[in-house]
């Protein structure tokens, strides 16, 4: 993209606006001076690719090159849906096939990986072990974090994590038996 168009993008990332709890808020993590999307989370990135870049290149990119990153963002959507259609999973697998070889038209060869290539396994995956959010690591990885914020001692992290863990048990235990009571 050139300045100009990098500046777009950025500007429309900068004024979006997002239910609470649903991602990040991204206008935080957009950078005007460096013109980048900086700290994103895995999260982010998937509410990013699914639904906030086709609105953000709209009008940005050529036309041919746009539609193919839209369909791409609308096959993530597809295979990320909590319901998904077994008779429709072979035309999402021909799909992917049809837009990474559109990708390869628009894209150098620099930009394709083996994580581009892993876009080909996706839909096999999906008929094996079946949707792709019961699977996902977003709840593991919200609660790591809680047990992060558990931490007092660095030298020790894992009987700090324990122990706080331990009280917190406790106290929701005894509050349970003590109905007359006010919790604190």
């Amino acid at each position: 993209m050139s300045r100009q168009e990098k500046i777009s993008f950025c500007l429309c990332l900068k004024s979006v606006k997002v239910p609470q709890g649903y991602s990040s808020n991204i206008k935080n993590l957009v950078s005007m001076q460096d013109l980048k999307l900086v700290g994103l989370k895995s999260h982010d990135c998937h509410v990013l690719m699914q639904q906030l870049l086709p609105v953000a290149i709209r009008g940005i990119l050529p036309k041919n090159v746009r539609q193919t990153i839209t369909r791409l963002c609308s096959f993530f959507s597809s295979i990320c849906s909590k319901v998904i259609d077994p008779l429709k999973l072979d035309d999402l697998q021909s799909e992917i096939a049809i837009i990474l070889c559109q990708l390869e038209m628009f894209f150098p060869p620099s930009f394709f990986d083996v994580m581009v290539h892993l876009l080909v396994h996706l839909v096999r995956e999906i008929k094996f072990c079946g949707p792709i959010y019961l699977r996902w690591m977003y709840p593991i990885e919200h609660y790591i974090k809680i047990l992060k914020g558990y931490v007092k001692n660095q030298y020790r992290p894992e009987a700090s994590m324990i122990e706080r863990y331990i009280a917190e048990e406790s106290i929701n235990f005894c509050s349970n038996y003590m109905t007359k009571e006010n919790p604190i």
